[in-house]
């Protein structure tokens, strides 16, 4: 077995483990740190919004054309007075976007683009777009969204309960923030695919919080009859015993995202690719996070406020106390590992005291301890 399957292996079965929820108030502090960059990006700088947002005209030169996309720009800017975005196709023609023009403007503007490009204005093909279809897909799209998380709450919730449910919609938030934040402060153009891409990373990031949450809804059956663990151990458990699983499908889903944005969009130059390449890697990474750090520290803070948990703790912290472990959160054990209340008080004893003190050699084996005759 590789080592990384190896640490997989004990993580799953509770061998090791890092303390998630311990330190959740860091990874409280960090998102909350992230967010707020975010809304500011969103207040500051806002959304380039495409043109099938705004509104204007596409237009499209012939095949294999001689001028580069850095003249053709200054040239569709000089001739509209508006920016222009220009992008060189695969069969060698130009793309121009001009935002913001009417029918009018747009016979103008191919005037001028074949003379400066030096083509006839008949083969340059112009195509205008009106605002009203980007409102209609905007609307669509948020009408989509509110139905999406008003569907995730009540499965959640009946599935597993409303405070499950509830950290689920924060994670949710939280990651289409993050996203739509770092698209307003990177620049990129929003188009209809990163209204696509926005949606399809929603899935993503609930499906590692789902497997989160099944794991814990398993180990917390008839937690309050034990006293071994409290709800944020268990918790912690869960998140490390699905820790490889998120990771490893986070890894793989990212790896053809990243080839799209940073190969396909920054290295080859096919800027079409950017919009939804940039929504698919952000939300992917956010929704690994969200599902790790947020979402299920937030069910046991939630889930510790019962009294019945907090009876729990309370009787948890009172027998580690006890047994001389007091802090120890006793989460790393295997999960067959026997209760204490469940042990003699001899065994518990045994194993509770000192390391280092020798067991008779002699017990066990059904011959009395005296000195044979």
């Amino acid at each position: 077995m590789s080592k990384i399957g190896s640490i997989g292996a004990r993580l799953h079965r509770g061998e090791v483990g890092y303390d998630f929820v311990k330190n959740r108030k860091i990874w409280y502090g960090i998102s909350i740190l992230i967010t707020i960059t975010a809304i500011l990006g969103l207040a500051v700088r806002g959304l380039n919004m495409g043109i099938e947002f705004q509104g204007g005209a596409v237009f499209t030169t012939p095949k294999h054309m001689s001028a580069s996309v850095a003249d053709t720009e200054t040239f569709a800017q000089d001739a509209s007075g508006h920016d222009a975005i220009v992008q060189k196709l695969g069969d060698g023609s130009l793309r121009i976007q001009i935002a913001g023009i009417d029918t009018g403007k747009s016979d103008q503007i191919k005037d001028a683009l074949s003379k400066d490009l030096k083509v006839n204005a008949e083969q340059i093909n112009a195509d205008l777009v009106g605002p009203s279809w980007g409102e209609q897909i905007a609307s669509k799209a948020w009408e989509g969204l509110a139905i999406f998380m008003v569907l995730v709450v009540i499965y959640l919730a009946i599935a597993f309960e409303w405070r499950m449910a509830l950290a689920a919609l924060v994670a949710l938030i939280h990651d289409i923030t993050i996203t739509t934040g770092i698209y307003a402060l990177v620049g990129f153009e929003v188009t209809p695919g990163t209204v696509i891409g926005l949606l399809t990373i929603l899935g993503y990031s609930l499906y590692d919080t789902v497997v989160v949450f099944d794991s814990l809804k398993e180990q917390t059956k008839d937690i309050t009859k034990q006293s071994r663990w409290t709800y944020s151990d268990l918790a912690n458990r869960s998140i490390n015993g699905t820790l490889m699983r998120s990771i490893n499908t986070t890894v793989v889903a990212l790896l053809p995202v990243a080839g799209l944005l940073f190969i396909g969009g920054g290295a080859l130059g096919a800027g079409m690719l950017n919009d939804i390449s940039l929504s698919l890697f952000v939300g992917l990474a956010a929704g690994a996070y969200s599902s790790i750090f947020i979402a299920t520290p937030l069910v046991a803070d939630l889930k510790e406020r019962e009294p019945q948990m907090k009876a729990l703790k309370k009787r948890v912290l009172a027998k580690r106390a006890q047994a001389g472990t007091e802090g120890a959160p006793m989460a790393d054990a295997p999960e067959d590992a026997p209760d204490f209340d469940d042990e003699p008080e001899d065994t518990a004893a045994a194993v509770v005291g000192p390391r280092n003190q020798p067991a008779s050699r002699g017990r066990g084996r059904g011959r009395p301890s005296g000195k044979r005759r």
